[in-house]
Order: structure tokens, then C-alpha cells, then sequence
């Protein structure tokens, strides 16, 4: 527990996961398995592969799936708060410099892409036929949140989620598009209209990060098809660090039942569950939330719109 007794999100440890490589055309990253079962690729925020999203992907593998997590940026393990906030910050934000100007990520350009999404699709593939299973669920936080929506125009992509979206940075044009070409969000929105897929995207009001508009805009573009999770500012932990609520599945999450962020989290696993998993009833133990997640997926937390 913690200040006013609000439990915060757990950490992972990453000893327990395997450290792993992946190549395809002309890139090559470092990844990190655990669990068995369907996968789930999580793509990390800022700044790296954090005890927090460890602990997420620990959650997702308790659920009955393989989780895979790609290095693509930072120091894996590393706590993002480690040697106290200045040096923290510092280093963070060169972490976000170096990623920013890399050839493997679009930062500023609206309606496009990153280069890296070919090579996240090829593993996902490849994850798809190590693990079995009907399909591939991913989850895009932060700096990746659009890497999930790219991707999610591949068949093999079942259940993406979208937490925080924050590319592509720029000016007004930049608030009202995401990172992902046109032509992908067509296909993506074609498999919403046609084989009812469901992309969860999540935010809190407030966050300069992830402006309004971006999800009026995935709204229009994806119909029903786009399940829209807004929390209020009061909705994150007081302990989170970001001077607006960010993260909602790791910094801003308040680890309780009851807690928006935590219904929020719930529906995040209830989509991997509904989506990949063959026995439902194997999530029912699962839910950190919850004794019985079902009916969650298309229920809105508190503070939503």
C-alpha cells in the first residue's frame, strides 16, 4: 500500500523472463518472452522496458498467454525513477532524443507509419506460430500506442489496444491524426465493419500527450469498432510522477477493484481472454481487479465518455 492507501501497479522482475532476438530485413532487436499460450506482443512507453510494464506483462502471462516485449529503446529493467528524479529525468529524456531522431520511428509526420512496424508484424507472425493459438493480441503504450494500430491491419492481430497514444507530436494537424498510413487505418477499419474487430484505445482528459482530437478522429474512422477508454485526471494514482496523468496501465494505475483505471485494466485482459483463449473460465481466477471479469469488454469505467 501506499500514499493514501492506494495500492500502485506491480513490478516484474526481468530474471524470470528469456531473453531472446529477432531479425527481419534490415533490423534487429532484443526481446523478452514468458508465459504460455496465445501471444501478446507489449510494446513499451518511455523509456524503456520498466518494472511496471513488466509487471503488466506478468498479468497478461497469469491470463493463460505468452507475452513477448520488444527492446526497442532504453535500458530493459531499468526503473525510469532510478537515482532520483533530475538524474532520472535527464537520462530519460536523452533515451527519448535518441529514439526521436532513429530511422526505425516516425515521429512528426501525421498519417505515417514507423518503419519498425514491418519488423513488429514479421514477429508477430513468427510469435504466432511458436505460441498457437487462434491469433496475436498487442498492446502500444505511450511513444508506440499507434505502432498496435498499424499492426492491427494484419489478420493475425485479434486484439490490439491502444494506451496513450501520443505520435505524432507536432502542431494542430498532428492533434487530429495518429501515426498509422491511411491506407492500414482503412484496412483496419474495414476489419471493425466486416469481422468485428475491437481496438482499445485508452487515455486520461488532460494529457498533452494524446489530445482529444486524436480519438475523435479514431472514433470517426473506426465506427463501433474503436472502444474508446477516457479517464478523468482524478482517476490516476497520486504517486505518478507526470505533472497530468499519462500512463494507464502502469504509473497512473490505482490497483484496486472499483478504481477506473483498474475497470480500464479489466478490459484490456477481457479482450485477450475473449479474443485468444479457447477457455474463457481460465481468466475468471485471473482478473487482478476482479473475481469475474465478464461483460467487461464494452463496459466503460467510471469517468469515461
Amino acid at each position: 500500500m501506499h500514499a493514501r492507501g492506494l495500492p500502485r501497479a506491480p513490478s516484474g522482475d526481468l530474471s524470470t523472463f528469456d531473453r531472446g532476438h529477432f531479425s527481419h530485413g534490415d533490423l534487429a532487436f532484443d526481446l523478452y518472452r514468458k508465459g504460455r499460450g496465445p501471444a501478446v506482443l507489449v510494446i513499451t512507453e518511455m523509456p524503456g522496458i520498466s518494472p511496471m510494464v513488466l509487471g503488466f506483462a506478468d498479468r497478461v502471462v497469469a491470463l493463460g498467454c505468452s507475452v513477448v516485449l520488444p527492446d526497442l529503446f532504453g535500458v530493459a529493467g531499468r526503473d525510469p525513477l532510478q537515482g532520483g528524479r533530475l538524474l532520472a529525468g535527464a537520462r530519460n529524456l536523452a533515451v527519448i532524443a535518441r529514439t526521436c531522431i532513429r530511422r526505425e520511428f516516425s515521429v512528426f509526420a501525421a498519417g505515417r507509419s514507423s518503419p519498425v512496424v514491418d519488423w513488429l508484424r514479421a514477429l508477430a507472425q513468427a510469435e504466432q506460430e511458436r505460441c498457437g493459438g487462434p491469433g496475436v493480441g498487442v498492446v502500444g503504450m505511450c511513444f508506440t500506442g499507434g505502432f498496435a494500430l498499424a499492426m492491427a491491419a494484419d489478420p493475425r492481430i485479434l486484439a490490439p489496444v491502444l494506451s496513450q497514444p501520443s505520435l505524432p507530436f507536432g502542431g494542430e494537424a498532428c492533434r487530429r491524426s495518429v501515426d498509422c498510413e491511411p491506407e492500414l487505418l482503412d484496412r483496419v477499419a474495414d476489419r471493425c465493419a466486416r469481422e468485428g474487430l475491437r481496438v482499445i484505445g485508452m487515455r486520461f482528459h488532460e494529457d498533452p500527450l494524446v489530445p482529444p482530437e486524436r480519438f475523435a478522429f479514431l472514433r470517426e474512422r473506426l465506427g463501433e469498432g474503436f472502444v474508446s477508454i477516457e479517464l478523468p485526471q482524478s482517476a490516476g494514482h497520486p504517486e505518478d510522477p507526470m505533472p497530468r496523468h499519462h500512463s494507464v496501465l502502469t504509473v497512473g494505475l490505482i490497483d484496486a477493484p472499483g478504481e477506473p483505471t483498474c475497470d480500464a485494466l479489466d478490459q484490456v485482459l477481457a479482450l485477450f481472454r475473449d479474443r485468444l483463449l479457447a477457455a474463457p473460465a481460465r481468466l475468471r481466477a485471473a482478473s487482478p481487479c476482479r473475481r469475474d471479469p465478464r461483460s467487461l469488454l464494452l463496459r466503460r469505467p467510471r469517468g469515461g465518455r
